[in-house]
């Protein structure tokens, strides 16, 4: 199925889709420190634990974070609208889909899958299950086509589908993201860095990966957990991100951060509070 937001001449530039990759995600090295760090502090009470869990993971926040990855891999704000949109976009990973990118190629669509077949047996796309095992690592579509697409688009009307990507998306990239955001001291702003790098670039142990980006920028500065200046800090991670960025063809165009993360940081705008104003790929995009 085509998606009706982006032309196929600017597909290679506007679409950098790899988020397949973030099926190692689990397998970071995400060590949240406690809210009691120091050894023999009382634990806080409840009401306190829940006003600390403010940040992207606010309700109002999460929305925007997903609005915002939406205009780099969508070219919409409508995030919602992209359960059911699935393509080839001829990145290597075979079929990317749904609201976050998962992808036949890199594993993530196959734990999609094998979820919702889970809570909804039957389903039209758990038939696809051997052939999304085989296709794993790879960029074939053997055993998908010609039917996976478009019951790909059928399974988007069923909520439980819906409710599986979201689901997904929290276990594999959000919450990790979010995570390790709060233990490293960061704000709103710098929590969705964090997604969306891992959304990307994927939690793996490759050189490009999120964990390699964050690695490069705590060699540059110090997060504001360790005493560090949180615009020095988030400026350091988004200099590895772009350099990450730049090691792959598909993501050579780095205006997600350029004309956005890094308009929002320019502007100290750390709690990403709208009204918000960003450019990706040249198009122009605003939440009041």
């Amino acid at each position: 199925m085509h998606h009706p937001h982006n032309s196929t001449s600017r597909r290679t530039t506007r679409f950098t889709r790899t988020a397949g990759i973030a099926v190692l995600a689990l397998g970071l090295s995400l060590t949240a420190i406690p809210a009691t760090a120091h050894p023999g502090a009382p634990t806080p009470p409840a009401a306190h634990l829940e006003a600390a869990a403010t940040g992207l993971d606010d309700p109002a926040k999460k929305d925007i974070a997903m609005q915002l990855v939406s205009s780099a891999e969508n070219s919409t704000l409508d995030w919602k609208a992209q359960y059911g949109y699935i393509e080839d976009i001829g990145d290597g990973r075979g079929y990317t889909a749904g609201i976050i990118g998962f992808c036949s190629g890199t594993g993530d669509m196959l734990d999609l899958v094998e979820l919702y077949t889970e809570r909804q047996p039957g389903n039209v796309l758990a038939s696809y299950l051997p052939a999304l095992r085989e296709v794993d690592g790879t960029d074939s579509h053997e055993g998908l086509d010609p039917g996976f697409t478009g019951h790909w688009a059928e399974a988007a009307s069923d909520p439980a589908f819906e409710q599986a990507q979201n689901d997904e998306r929290d276990r594999v990239y959000f919450d990790p993201a979010v995570r390790q955001g709060k233990a490293d001291g960061l704000g709103t702003l710098g929590q969705f860095a964090y997604y969306d790098a891992i959304v990307m670039h994927g939690g793996g142990d490759d050189r490009t990966s999120f964990g390699a980006i964050r690695q490069m920028a705590l060699a540059q500065a110090s997060p504001p957990s360790q005493g560090g200046d949180e615009v020095a800090y988030l400026d350091a991670f988004l200099d590895a991100r772009v350099w990450a960025m730049k090691q792959e063809e598909a993501h050579s165009d780095t205006s997600r951060v350029d004309t956005a993360q890094r308009v929002f940081l320019r502007d100290g705008n750390l709690d990403l509070d709208p009204p918000l104003d960003w450019q990706v790929y040249g198009d122009s995009f605003h939440i009041g």
